[in-house]
């Protein structure tokens, strides 16, 4: 017997209804069906509306944050050069101090001298005139060293204020961006349906026959289908936890069995990985057969169904100990 929960689950027997209210239950599900029905086309269409615009934002974001990256690398090169700008006068003034030096000890040489020739006093007077070029020079690269530098700091400070603010743009569309990308992401998690729990018997001629006595059980057959209209093509791993009668997950490494992280309930313990070569925007059948090397107990065999670490499905089945219907 199976049971159900709030996800898709395997579809439980039960008696059939009563002969005076069959036209009415047929009825009555048929109506819920083509509801339900309804209801999730227009669901799947709302998603794929919203998944759409996520995704274009995201190319957005990007090319605004490589327009940014250019702007702030601009400045930086601007900011260089600047620095380059003011060391460069720096050294030619200094330049001119080391030739005024010159020009000083030539003129106190002469000058220190008992009696100067004609050729003498001649030299000594062009090397003041010299000398007064060269302060008068120096006066003029002062003055301009101090414009530049005063020019040089206004412009370093509105630099690096926009750097500042270039930095705090990048940051918050890098952000922006992340943020769009984890949505994409959990829009991408497989959607899980019809899923079934068959215990069957497998013969030694290979014939398979369905059977809910313990006893006889030798695999479950699982089988659900999965779809997404934004996922991507490609193959991906979805992972199925079977809890046994115990409440015990089952877990056989030598067969495949493992742990893997889920969103909500941190590392959970899986029972065997299915991969599922997956087509953007068709549903998937997946089918697969779970053979312990144990034996199976009585009781209820709970099936979880994740990917994306999100759980897409759930289903029960009971095993029974036998007798005269086993």
């Amino acid at each position: 017997m199976s049971t159900t929960t709030n996800y898709p689950s395997a579809t439980p027997q039960s008696q059939p209804p009563k002969k005076d209210y069959k036209n009415l239950v047929i009825g009555l599900l048929a109506a819920g069906f083509l509801g339900t029905w309804g209801y999730l086309l227009w669901n799947n269409n709302k998603q794929e509306q919203v998944q759409t615009q996520q995704q274009a934002q995201i190319s957005k974001v990007t090319d605004e944050k490589g327009q940014l990256q250019k702007n702030f690398d601009d400045a930086l090169v601007r900011l260089d050069s600047l620095t380059g700008t003011n060391n460069k006068l720096q050294g030619q003034l200094a330049e001119g101090n080391g030739q005024i030096a010159k020009l000083k000890g030539q003129i106190r040489g002469l000058l220190n001298k008992q009696h100067l020739s004609e050729a003498e006093k001649k030299k000594a007077e062009d090397l003041i005139k010299e000398l007064n070029d060269k302060v008068s020079s120096m006066e003029q690269q002062i003055a301009q060293l101090t414009q530049d530098n005063q020019q040089l700091t206004a412009d370093k400070t509105a630099l690096t204020a926009d750097k500042e603010k270039l930095t705090t743009d990048l940051q918050t569309t890098t952000t922006a961006k992340q943020d769009l990308e984890k949505k994409v992401d959990v829009a991408s998690t497989l959607n899980a349906s019809n899923i079934s729990v068959t215990p069957m018997h497998e013969r030694k001629d290979g014939k398979d026959k369905e059977t809910t006595t313990a006893r006889k059980v030798n695999k479950l057959v699982i089988g659900f289908d999965v779809s997404n209209r934004i996922a991507q093509t490609g193959q991906t791993d979805v992972y199925v936890c079977i809890t046994g009668p115990d409440g015990k997950p089952i877990s056989v490494p030598a067969l495949g069995s493992g742990t893997f992280s889920t969103r909500d309930e941190g590392d959970k313990v899986y029972t065997a990985k299915v991969p599922v070569d997956f087509e953007s925007g068709k549903s998937k059948s997946v089918q697969f057969a779970w053979k312990q090397n144990s034996e199976f107990s009585k009781g209820n065999y709970k099936i979880e169904i994740y990917h994306n670490g999100f759980k897409i499905g759930e289903g029960t089945r009971e095993l029974k100990k036998g007798g005269l219907f086993g």
